[in-house]
C-alpha cells in the first residue's frame, strides 16, 4: 500500500512539473475539458437558482396572504378543484344541461374573522412619450403588509391617493416616462402622477401600472363605454387572511360556493391524490407520471458523446506530451521503473489536467453565473430566488472533468509503457502492427448500424431507431478509422513531394493520426447530418409555401376599436414604404361599430356567405353525423374530387373572406379582368369562388344577429337564422389567384343593401421591395398609435435554416482545425529528427512550414471526407422515414375519401455549399494556419547516441 502511494505521489509530481513546463499544451487540453464543465456548472447553478422553492413562489403570488379567492364565472355552482387551484370542474351533469355561467358572490365564501385585500387587473392603452402603449392596469393596495412580496419597490413609493400610480421599471423604460411624470389613459380625461417604480419578480418584462382600488379601471371603463369602445376586461381576485389559514378541508368548503382557492397551507402540505375528489372523476385520474427517463437518457447520451469528443481531441495531446517526454520516461525505466510506473506518470498527467480543469471550470462557472446574474434574470424574465449552490451536483460535474482527463490519457499511457527503455532513450520507436480486431469490430458495428437505420426508415415509424442505428454506424466508422487512414496512403504516389511526405507520415503513424481524424469525423458527421436534414426540410417548406399576396405587395389590417386607427396606419404605410398603388378596404360589421370581428359580445353578430344548396359539398352537409357513416369509401373518393368539395389552398386574414373595396384591390392582387372592373363599377359583386353563385348569377350574404341561435342551428346541421342580402355577381375565370378571398363588394353596394362596414386597412403595391430599415420604421410608426395592426410584406419564401447551417459549419470548422492542429503538433514531435536532417542537408526554410501545413491538411481532409460520408446516413434515414409516413397518410386519406389530398413532397437535399466549405475551405484554412504558426528557422541538434 505504501509503495503504491509513493509511486503515484511521485508520478503526480512529475506530471505536475511537465504540465507547468509545457504550458501551451497544458492550457489547450485544460481549456478543452474545462469549457464544457464551465457551461454545465453554470447551467446547473442558473436552473437551480431560477427554480423557486414553494415558499418563494407563494410569496410572489400571495404575498403574505393565506389564500387567493378567484371566481371562475360558473355562476356560483359548486365545483371540484386541484390542490393548486389551476384545474377545476363544476359538480353535476352538464352533457344535457347548459354549462353554468355567471358571477359568484365571492365575499359570501369568506370565513368569519377574515381580512380581505382586493386585487383587480385589466388592460388599456396608455399615452407615452412615443405614442400609445398597451399596458396592464392593476388596482391593489400595494403598500398593505398583506401584499408584501408580490411587488418589489425600486424607487419612490406605492400610491396612497386616487390620482397616483406606480409603474413597473419595464414600463418606464419602454414609455420614456419616469417617476414624477404625468400619465393618461386613452379615452380618459383624468391625469395620474407616477409616484414609484416597482418590478414583478416573476415577470420583469411586464408593462404594468398600479393604482388604488376603484381609482382607474372603473372610470376608464365608463369612459370607454360612453365612446362605444371595448372596456378594460377587468377581473378581480381576493387576497384573504383567516385564523388558522386554509386547510384542504376549508378549501373544499369554499368550493361549494363556486370559488377556487390557491392556499398557502395546501401548497406547503398538499393532500394525497386519493383525497382530491377532482382526481377521482373520469378523465382526471389518468394523469401522466412525471417520469424523467427520456430526459435522463438524452442527457446521458449528450454527456457520453461530449466526453468521447474530448477524449478524441485530448488523447493525441497527451500523446504529444508522452512523446516529448520519452527520454524522461526512458530514464525512469532505466532506474528500475516498470511499465506500471510509466503508465502512472502519463495517467497522472491526465489526472492533473482533469483536476485543474474541474477546479477551473467549476470556479469560473460559479463566478460567471454570479457576475451575470442580473443579465440572466433579465433574459429569463424573472428574479432568482436565491443563489442555490448544490455541492453534490457541482462535485459530480467536476468529477466528469477528472474522469475525462483520465480516459483521454489511457491510450497514450498504454502506448508509452510498451516502448522499450532503449527505444525511449535513443528516440527510436520501432515498428508495431495495427490492431486487427478493432477494424473487424468497426465493420460489424457499421453493418449492424446501417441495417438498424435501414429497418427504421423502411419498416418502423420510430425516429429513435434510425438515430440509434446511425449512432452505432458512426461509432463503427470511428473504429474503422485506422484502417481507413491506411487506405488513404495509396493516394500518395500521385502527390508532389511535401503532401506525399505528410500523407505517408500520417499513415505510418496511425496511433496519433486516427484519434484526430476520428474527432474531426464525429464533429463533421453531426454537422453534415443536421445540415442535410435542415436543407431537406427547407426545400420541403419552400415547395409548400403559399404566398398571401403578389411578391412585393403589402397589406395592413386592424380589427380592434372599430377601425379607429386605420386612417392613421394607412398614412404611415404610405409615408414609410415605396408605395405605388394603395387600395383602401373595409370589413362587414354586424352590430355596433366597436364589435369584434367574430362577434360574441352583447349587440354584436357576424355574417357568412350563402352557398346555394346545389353547390354545397355533400360531405360537408351531414350535420353532426360522420361522413364516413353516410357515404361509402368509393363515394367519398369521388366526392373529394368534386369541384364543390375543393378546399381553399391559401389562408386569408379577412374574416369571412369578403372585402369591401373597389377595382384598385384587383390591381394590387394582380387580377387582370376588365369584366370584374366593370362589375364593381356597376355595383355588382366580384366572386372568386363559383360555389357562391346561384342559378340566377347572384351571391348572398347572411347577416346573423343572434349568434347563440346560429351556433345551435349549426350543431343541428341547419342554416343559421338571419337576413340574406343578394347581389348580382361577376365570376372571375379559373386560374386567377385571389389569395384566399372569396368576394369583393364595393362600399356603395354594401351601403345600398343596408350592410354596415368599418375600416379594415389597405392593400399596397410597391415600386421596390421594402428593406429592413423601412419595415422597422413602419413598425415604429404603428407602435406610436398603440394599436394591434397586422402587417404583411410578401417577400416570397424566406428560409430559416441559413443561420443554423452557418453556426454548424463554423463549429465543425473549429473542431477540425483544433484536431488537425493537435495531430500536427504530434507529427512534429515525431518527425523532429527528420526536420533536423532536412535542415542539415540545406533544405529551404519553407520546407518545414510546407510540411507542417500539409500534415495538418491531411488530417482535416481525411476527417472531413469520412465525416461527410457518415453524416449523410442518419439524415437520409430520417427523411425516408418521414416520406414513408407521409405516403401512408396520403394513401389512407385517399382510400377513406377524407379529402382531395396531394402526394407528399419529402425531398432529400444535400447541402453542397456546406460540404464545399468543409471539404475545401476548412482544410485549406487549417493548412495555412499550421504553416503560419510553425517556426521555420533551422535548428541543428546533436546526433542521438547509437
Amino acid at each position: 500500500m505504501t509503495t503504491w502511494f509513493h509511486s503515484w505521489r511521485a508520478a503526480v509530481r512529475i506530471a505536475r512539473r511537465d504540465a507547468w513546463r509545457f504550458k501551451g499544451r497544458s492550457f489547450l487540453v485544460l481549456a478543452m475539458i474545462a469549457l464544457p464543465i464551465l457551461g454545465v456548472s453554470a447551467a446547473d447553478l442558473t436552473l437551480r437558482s431560477a427554480d423557486l422553492s414553494t415558499e418563494e413562489s407563494l410569496s410572489r403570488t400571495l404575498g403574505r396572504a393565506d389564500a387567493r379567492f378567484t371566481d371562475p364565472s360558473l355562476g356560483g355552482t359548486p365545483l371540484l378543484q386541484s390542490p393548486d387551484g389551476q384545474s377545476y370542474m363544476p359538480v353535476g351533469d352538464f352533457e344535457e344541461n347548459p354549462w353554468p355561467e355567471g358571477s359568484a358572490e365571492v365575499r359570501k365564501a369568506l370565513p368569519p374573522g377574515a381580512t380581505v385585500l382586493e386585487d383587480s387587473l385589466g388592460s388599456a392603452k396608455l399615452r407615452t412619450t412615443h405614442g400609445l402603449l398597451p399596458t396592464e392596469i392593476r388596482e391593489l393596495r400595494a403598500a398593505d403588509p398583506m401584499a408584501r412580496g408580490i411587488m418589489r419597490l425600486d424607487s419612490g413609493r406605492f400610491p396612497e391617493k386616487a390620482g397616483e400610480v406606480a409603474a413597473t421599471t419595464h414600463f418606464l423604460e419602454t414609455s420614456g416616462l419616469r417617476v414624477g411624470s404625468k400619465l393618461t389613459a386613452r379615452g380618459l380625461d383624468a391625469d395620474y402622477r407616477i409616484v414609484g417604480a416597482y418590478e414583478l419578480p416573476d415577470a420583469l418584462k411586464t408593462d404594468q401600472v398600479t393604482a388604488l382600488p376603484g381609482a382607474m379601471l372603473g372610470p376608464l371603463d365608463k369612459a370607454l363605454e360612453a365612446d362605444g369602445l371595448p372596456g378594460t376586461d377587468q377581473s378581480t381576485t381576493l387576497l384573504v387572511n383567516a385564523p388558522g389559514g386554509f386547510t384542504w378541508n376549508k378549501v373544499q368548503q369554499v368550493n361549494t360556493h363556486g370559488i377556487t382557492v390557491e392556499s398557502r397551507a395546501v401548497a406547503l402540505a398538499p393532500p394525497a391524490d386519493a383525497d382530491v375528489p377532482l382526481y377521482q372523476e373520469e378523465g382526471w385520474g389518468d394523469r401522466p407520471a412525471t417520469s424523467s427517463t427520456t430526459e435522463l437518457a438524452v442527457a446521458a447520451t449528450v454527456v457520453g458523446l461530449a466526453m468521447l469528443e474530448i477524449c478524441l481531441l485530448a488523447g493525441p495531446a497527451f500523446a504529444v506530451g508522452a512523446r516529448r517526454s520519452r527520454r524522461q520516461l526512458g530514464l525512469v525505466g532505466a532506474n528500475g521503473g516498470d511499465r506500471r510506473h510509466i503508465r502512472a506518470i502519463v495517467l497522472a498527467g491526465g489526472l492533473v489536467i482533469g483536476v485543474a480543469a474541474a477546479v477551473t471550470g467549476t470556479a469560473l462557472g460559479i463566478a460567471l453565473t454570479y457576475a451575470l446574474r442580473p443579465v440572466l434574470e433579465q433574459y429569463l424574465g424573472k428574479r432568482f430566488g436565491s443563489f442555490d449552490l448544490r455541492p453534490a451536483e457541482l462535485l459530480g460535474i467536476a468529477l466528469l472533468a477528472v474522469v475525462t482527463g483520465l480516459l483521454a490519457a489511457i491510450v497514450p499511457a498504454v502506448t508509452a509503457s510498451r516502448q522499450t527503455v532503449l527505444a525511449s532513450l535513443t528516440g527510436r520507436r520501432g515498428v508495431r502492427r495495427s490492431s486487427r480486431v478493432l477494424p473487424v469490430l468497426g465493420l460489424i458495428a457499421l453493418v449492424l448500424g446501417a441495417a438498424i437505420a435501414l429497418y427504421g426508415s423502411a419498416v418502423s415509424e420510430q425516429f429513435a431507431i434510425v438515430a440509434g442505428g446511425s449512432a452505432i454506424a458512426e461509432l463503427g466508422v470511428v473504429a474503422l478509422t485506422p484502417a481507413l487512414v491506411g487506405l488513404f496512403g495509396r493516394v500518395g504516389r500521385w502527390l508532389p513531394l511535401s503532401p506525399r511526405l505528410a500523407l505517408r507520415d500520417a499513415v505510418r503513424n496511425r496511433g496519433r493520426t486516427a484519434p484526430a481524424v476520428a474527432a474531426v469525423l464525429a464533429a463533421v458527421a453531426g454537422t453534415v447530418a443536421v445540415s442535410t436534414y435542415a436543407a431537406s426540410t427547407d426545400a420541403q417548406s419552400r415547395a409548400a409555401y403559399e404566398p398571401q399576396l403578389p411578391r412585393g405587395a403589402v397589406y395592413v389590417m386592424i380589427t380592434e376599436d372599430g377601425g379607429r386607427d386605420v386612417p392613421t396606419v394607412r398614412s404611415a404605410v404610405q409615408k414609410t414604404l415605396p408605395v405605388d398603388i394603395r387600395a383602401n378596404v373595409d370589413r362587414i360589421s354586424v352590430g355596433k361599430p366597436s364589435c369584434p370581428v367574430y362577434g360574441g359580445e352583447d349587440g354584436c353578430g357576424r355574417y357568412e356567405v350563402v352557398v346555394p344548396q346545389p353547390n354545397r359539398c355533400p360531405l360537408w352537409e351531414t350535420g353532426p353525423a360522420d361522413p364516413a357513416t353516410q357515404f361509402s369509401a368509393e363515394e367519398r373518393r369521388k366526392l373529394v374530387k368534386d369541384w364543390r368539395c375543393k378546399e381553399a389552398d391559401v389562408y386569408s386574414n379577412v374574416d369571412g373572406r369578403v372585402l369591401i373595396g373597389d377595382a384598385t384591390v384587383l390591381k394590387v392582387l394582380g387580377i387582370d379582368d376588365p369584366g370584374a372592373e366593370k362589375a364593381l363599377a356597376d355595383g355588382e359583386a366580384v366572386s372568386f369562388d363559383k360555389r357562391d353563385i346561384d342559378s340566377d348569377g347572384k351571391v348572398g350574404i347572411r347577416l346573423i344577429t343572434d349568434t347563440d341561435r346560429a351556433d345551435a342551428a349549426a350543431g343541428r346541421g341547419q342554416d343559421a337564422p338571419g337576413v340574406i342580402k343578394s347581389f348580382p355577381a361577376h365570376q372571375i375565370p379559373d386560374g386567377q389567384n385571389a389569395y384566399g378571398l372569396s368576394m369583393i363588394l364595393t362600399p356603395a353596394a354594401a351601403r345600398s343593401a343596408g350592410i354596415g362596414t368599418v375600416p379594415l386597412g389597405a392593400y399596397y403595391t410597391t415600386s421596390a421591395m421594402p428593406d429592413s430599415a423601412q419595415e422597422q420604421k413602419l413598425n415604429s410608426e404603428i407602435d406610436k398609435t398603440g394599436t394591434e395592426a397586422t402587417v404583411h410584406i410578401e417577400r416570397g419564401y424566406v428560409g430559416e435554416s441559413d443561420i443554423t447551417l452557418l453556426a454548424l459549419t463554423v463549429f465543425a470548422g473549429l473542431i477540425t482545425i483544433g484536431a488537425a492542429g493537435i495531430a500536427t503538433g504530434l507529427a512534429q514531435a515525431d518527425a523532429e529528427s527528420d526536420l533536423k536532417t532536412l535542415a542539415a542537408v540545406g533544405a529551404p526554410e519553407r520546407v518545414r512550414r510546407t510540411l507542417s501545413g500539409f500534415q495538418c491538411a491531411v488530417v482535416a481532409v481525411m476527417g472531413v471526407l469520412l465525416g461527410s460520408a457518415a453524416g449523410v446516413l442518419p439524415a437520409v434515414g430520417l427523411r425516408l422515414t418521414q416520406r414513408r409516413e407521409g405516403l401512408a397518410g396520403y394513401q389512407r386519406t385517399i382510400k377513406e375519401g377524407l379529402s382531395d389530398a396531394t402526394a407528399p413532397y419529402v425531398p432529400v437535399v444535400i447541402p453542397w455549399e456546406t460540404l464545399a466549405v468543409l471539404l475545401i475551405a476548412v482544410p485549406l484554412g487549417a493548412a495555412v494556419l499550421a504553416a503560419l504558426v510553425t517556426r521555420s528557422h533551422r535548428t541543428l541538434g546533436r546526433r542521438a547516441a547509437a
